[in-house]
């Protein structure tokens, strides 16, 4: 079974997180005008690199992150205080797609972190039995 069930639960904190952030009425200020924009980037980014290495269908998360960097925006025309934004929808399906081209590249990094922890982990507490 290995570590995937904590990686499912980041991700679907992953997922959480962007979704509070996208919705709450006071998100957190970057202090650059449009800093946001990288804000974006980087949350969309992470989703895809991260639910990319835990599914193979990279081309439907591509899809489902894109739907829901949309979703989230039109729902801040509903929210006070908040408006939806192109740049904000260009920045998350720019770090969609910018998370989809990594998977392509290193389809196979969190597995390979994984079992190189768990070398060193067992490893090392192999020596540490008398």
């Amino acid at each position: 079974m290995g570590l995937r069930p904590c990686w499912l639960a980041l991700g679907w904190l992953l997922v959480a997180a962007v979704c509070w952030l996208s919705l709450t009425t006071q998100p957190p200020d970057l202090g650059e005008q449009d800093g946001d924009k990288l804000g974006h980037l980087l949350a969309y980014f992470s989703l895809m690199a991260w639910w990319g290495q835990l599914d193979v269908r990279r081309n439907l998360l591509l899809g489902l992150f894109l739907l829901l960097g949309l979703m989230l925006e039109g729902l801040q025309g509903l929210i006070p205080m908040r408006q939806p934004s192109g740049l904000d929808m260009l920045a998350n399906a720019t770090g969609a797609g910018l998370g989809w081209l990594i998977t392509r590249a290193w389809p196979d990094w969190l597995p390979r972190l994984e079992r190189r922890w768990r070398a060193c982990c067992v490893r090392g507490r192999s020596r540490a039995r008398p």
